[in-house]
Order: structure tokens, then C-alpha cells, then sequence
């Protein structure tokens, strides 16, 4: 009857090569798996992206 609307989330998993925090975010433009992507908030080590992948929410 009611149909639910189906909303997909990317997002973006980096790993410091340093310290090995992980920190989820949003998917952007031009990310790419294993690429280095940033500088890590906790120890300045630079960030690599390990994973990406998408939620799917209903609502």
C-alpha cells in the first residue's frame, strides 16, 4: 500500500597508517580506495582510505 522511500548514504572509511584511528565520513567526490586522503586529527600521520561503502535507510 504505502510504499517507503529508500534513501542511499555513501561513506567513507580512513585509516591512519600512524596511530590506526579510523574515522567514518561521508563519501566525496574523487575518493578512491587505498588513496591517501588526509592528515590524521589525533597524531598529524596522513590518512588512507580503507573502505567505502553505502547505507540504505527507509523512511
Amino acid at each position: 500500500m504505502f510504499s517507503k522511500k529508500k534513501i542511499t548514504i555513501a561513506y567513507s572509511v580512513e585509516k591512519c597508517q600512524k596511530c590506526g584511528m579510523l574515522r567514518k565520513r561521508k563519501f566525496s567526490e574523487g575518493d578512491v580506495l587505498f588513496d591517501i586522503s588526509s592528515k590524521c586529527s589525533s597524531c598529524n600521520g596522513t590518512t588512507r582510505i580503507e573502505k567505502i561503502f553505502a547505507e540504505t535507510l527507509e523512511q
